[in-house]
């Protein structure tokens, strides 16, 4: 042995042994560099010395306690950095240049070797202190032995792992996502690949809830197929070397008898089957489903006529029964969770007060907020939510998911926001509702597992750099261009007009400057937005080569192929600009022209539908990469003499055969349909064949397309087999009648695209209709109708 390898020995030895009274004296802040930022956002962590070398030589002390999970994790790290030889022992042998300890942070050796950072009593706690040739890893249970392998994964950089002392727990007790939107499901692989970033981001929650699921919901009475079964099985296995709950939910409430023993009982041979399986947590999601009527007569006979305290009397007897028959019977089962029908407001109501007073403490409630999607969640909403349901909430966060018609055609990659520091004193969790591409949701449920972990300590730019470099695989480079993306596509939607983020605050900041400092010189504008062009250009070369996630890959290429067009469109954009000023009309229009086929080539990628239930066209950077295509076309249009390109259907009058109210209160008028929203829709009552819907410009215009937006939420198919009409002169008579009629401009279309179909209309008129086929009767239902023409007057 080698004096300086004696030496070394000395100092372990010293550790484990003797215990020594100090800590090694703390670097100074100018001498020692900056610790690695560490996600989630760790409670309390400092330097307490130099950093420690990773030698060719290590050796790992674990005991019986030990978990496996964090084991094998410290060994992967270690020889991911180049530690070859990894001795695993019961015991320090005194003569490594680096001895790792991992276990229960009560384990004597790593108790002394913890001394001077605190070690938490919380559950799935954990401590961490690296010393000069010692690191200690001390859980307050298994998971948190995991939890610090993570953080130890964090803590090594350039052949070192930094000098640092960490007291780490959560403050909220449940975190993660919950699989529950509508629409294809997530595949196996999918799931295997969450269990792995929830492991990775110490979130403990995964459940499994897909509506589109038919055994966890129309047919919830029926076991799943023994494949099926398998394949859950071997989730679950994944999830629990993840230290991730498999939360297994069955819906029953849109046709369960409450008041049939046998529904009962095949409820809990459901979750008995999934217990045999090895789940020991379970939900019962009783949302989206009606409580003003029964699905048996015996439940109108047990409880009375149908509404809000009948049903949740009904309810609550069932999820007691489940709770005190099952859970309480089965050794190891977590409180049961449930959804209530009322999830996404603060209204006191006999509901409400019947699950207050009756419900098991024991039962978790989940939550949306204050509506299904909440452009913000309050410690005193929260505070009122637990004080209507009598503990507190677990909330189900619908962010980032992508199922509702306002989301259609995007990828909601923001960062987490608008949730109020100090929630973990008033809910039990939060878990995300995530989009249906499993890999892009990775980019915000890293910021949302930051936020559930520390929420008073979250930062969302500090969480969103740090989202960024995790899925670029750390390198800087790549992670600059995994924000660009995440700017482009920023906007997360409430079921309202007004999204709670707003679309591409970076961009549309750019564009806006540029168009100022435009006006006054053209060429220095140009010059220096050039490199943002250049920038989003870039981004999908960037990120298809230098991420090394493919699902993530997979689940964004029609938006990156939709970006790198787009920046095809700014560059030819700009260098029109730049022959327009220069009065070089040849290259102008050449590159408009080029400019123009790149952005509606862009415009014109669309969804596959295996991978996503609402149709049409990706969404980028809206309106601001349009609205930039469209003010260069309006310039070179000036530049020529031309009156600009208008939709000219906005807000103008608007007609149809007729009309329909449902239930009285909800008018779906033609004007629906001219007013600048794609998502609310305008509907004839079906009463007859051949319906139209119909616009008067006001005055006699020179048309170029029209663009018809069908419904995204559903219903596509409604507005097929049909023509566009264009004429001078008010319609009338049949359909058959003008399409014989001179002067009147037709065009036939069987396209059923969520939208737009795009119908070129070189035609001139003031009035335009859209008529129907059919000659049976039918709807006539369209989201919107935009006509783009150049007024003459």
């Amino acid at each position: 042995m080698t004096a300086r390898r004696a030496a070394h020995a000395c100092a372990v030895a010293t550790l484990l042994v003797a215990a020594s009274a100090a800590a090694a004296p703390p670097v100074s802040a100018d001498d020692a560099p900056a610790l690695p930022v560490v996600s989630p956002t760790p409670q309390h962590m400092t330097r307490t010395g130099d950093d420690a070398p990773l030698p060719q030589h290590a050796e790992l002390v674990v005991g019986d306690a030990t978990d496996k999970p964090a084991r094998d994790l410290v060994t992967a790290t270690l020889r991911a950095h180049g530690v070859r030889d990894i001795d695993v022992r019961t015991s320090a042998s005194g003569n490594a240049p680096l001895t790792v300890l991992l276990g229960p942070a009560t384990r004597a050796d790593i108790a002394e070797a913890l001394h001077g950072t605190d070690v938490p009593t919380q559950d799935e706690g954990y401590a961490v202190r690296v010393g000069e040739h010692t690191v200690a890893l001390g859980g307050t249970d298994a998971t948190g032995q995991f939890y610090a392998a993570q953080t130890l994964k964090q803590l090594v950089r350039k052949g070192t792992i930094a000098g640092a002392s960490v007291s780490d727990f959560p403050s909220m007790r449940l975190r993660g996502s919950i699989e529950g939107f509508y629409g294809p499901p997530w595949t196996g692989a999918e799931r295997l690949d969450q269990m792995d970033f929830l492991g990775q981001v110490k979130s403990n929650t995964y459940v499994y809830a897909p509506k589109d699921d038919p055994y966890h919901r129309d047919k919830w009475r029926e076991p799943y197929p023994a494949d099926k079964l398998a394949q859950l099985g071997e989730l679950v296995d994944r999830a629990r070397a993840n230290h991730v709950r498999f939360t297994f939910a069955v819906s029953p409430g849109g046709s369960v008898c409450y008041s049939d023993p046998a529904d009962v009982k095949a409820l809990t041979a459901k979750l008995q089957a999934m217990y045999d399986l090895g789940v020991r947590s379970f939900s019962v999601p009783l949302d989206d489903i009606s409580y003003t009527k029964w699905n048996c007569a015996g439940d109108q006979t047990k409880f009375g006529a149908p509404g809000r305290g009948p049903a949740a009397k009904a309810q609550v007897g069932l999820l007691n029964t489940i709770q005190h028959d099952f859970i309480a019977t089965h050794d190891g089962a977590n409180p049961l969770q449930m959804v209530p029908t009322e999830y996404g407001d603060l209204t006191d109501t006999a509901y409400k007060q019947e699950i207050r007073g009756n419900l098991d403490r024991h039962v978790e409630v989940m939550w949306t907020g204050t509506d299904v999607v909440p452009p913000e969640i309050t410690n005193d909403q929260a505070q009122k939510a637990s004080e209507l349901f009598g503990r507190k909430v677990f909330v189900w966060d619908n962010y980032p998911v992508n199922d509702f018609g306002r989301t259609s055609g995007r990828l909601l990659l923001a960062p987490y926001d608008k949730r109020e520091p100090g929630l973990s004193g008033h809910l039990s969790g939060i878990v995300s509702n995530p989009m249906n591409q499993e890999a892009a949701s990775k980019l915000a449920v890293f910021t949302m597992s930051d936020f559930s972990w520390n929420d008073r300590g979250y930062d969302r730019d500090r969480s969103a750099r740090q989202s960024a470099l995790h899925l670029a695989g750390g390198d800087p480079r790549v992670a600059d261009a995994v924000q660009t993306f995440v700017d482009l596509n920023h906007m997360a939607p409430t079921f309202g007009s007004t999204p709670w983020q707003p679309q591409s605050p970076i961009l549309s900041a750019e564009l806006d400057k540029f168009w100022k400092a435009y006006d006054s010189d053209p060429k220095a504008a140009i010059r220096t937005f050039t490199p943002t062009a250049t920038r989003i250009g870039r981004v999908p070369a960037v990120l298809r080569a230098g991420v090394p996630d493919q699902l993530f890959l997979h689940d964004a290429g029609p938006w990156l192929d939709s970006t790198d067009l787009w920046g095809k469109a700014l560059g030819h954009g700009l260098a029109a600009l730049t022959a327009i000023d220069a009065h070089d009309a040849d290259t102008a229009a050449t590159e408009r022209a080029a400019m123009d086929k790149a952005a509606y080539a862009a415009s014109h990628i669309t969804i596959d539908p295996a991978e996503h239930h609402q149709p049409g066209p990706v969404k980028i950077a809206d309106p601001f990469l349009g609205n930039f295509v469209s003010k260069v076309q309006d310039l070179h249009d000036a530049s020529m003499g031309l009156k600009p390109l208008r939709q000219l259907a906005l807000n103008k009058t608007a007609t149809q055969s007729s009309d329909y109210n449902w239930n009285g209160g909800y008018p779906f008028n033609a004007s629906k349909s001219a007013d600048g929203d794609r998502f609310d829709f305008s509907t004839t009552s079906g009463k007859e064949a051949q319906p139209w819907w119909q616009v008067d410009l006001g005055s006699v215009a020179d048309l170029e397309h029209i663009d018809v937006y069908n419904r995204t939420d559903c219903c596509a198919d409604r507005t097929k087999d049909y023509y566009v009409l264009v004429s001078d002169e008010p319609f009338t008579g049949t359909l058959a009648d003008q399409l014989s009629k001179p002067g009147v401009w037709a065009h036939h279309e069987t396209a059923q695209a969520g939208g737009p179909t795009v119908i070129p209309a070189q035609a001139h008129g003031r009035y335009v209709r859209v008529w129907l086929a059919n000659d049976k009767p039918v709807e006539l239902n369209m989201a919107e109708v935009e006509v783009y023409g150049r007024a003459r007057a």
